[in-house]
């Protein structure tokens, strides 16, 4: 491989891994936005569900594993968190754990 070829490639990478980060982040507000009826616009809750906002991603991202698994009961959010991806999961806890 040339060095001209060898430095396209690693661009090409450096984009791909860019949109991808991109990708993430919209895809964990997209999901935010439907949790917003109970947790809150931003995860600032008002009423009975717990407030998101700036808690920890791996501690959120748990939860809702757990949920996923019915390692841990909840009145909706079981059915709620298996309707999402590990990945999802992840951006989603990673969105509020962002905001401030």
């Amino acid at each position: 491989m040339t060095r001209t070829s060898l430095l396209s490639a690693l661009f090409v990478a450096g984009l791909a891994v860019g949109h991808s980060a991109t990708a993430a982040d919209a895809s964990g507000q997209m999901i935010a936005a439907q949790c917003n009826g109970c947790h809150g616009f931003e995860g600032k809750s008002v009423g009975d569900a717990p407030s998101l906002h700036g808690r920890s991603a791996a501690l959120m991202a748990k939860a809702m594993m757990d949920f996923k698994s019915e390692a841990r009961q909840a009145t909706i959010m079981n059915r709620i968190a298996k309707g999402y991806s590990d990945a999802e999961i992840q951006n989603v806890a990673e969105y509020y754990a962002n905001l401030k």
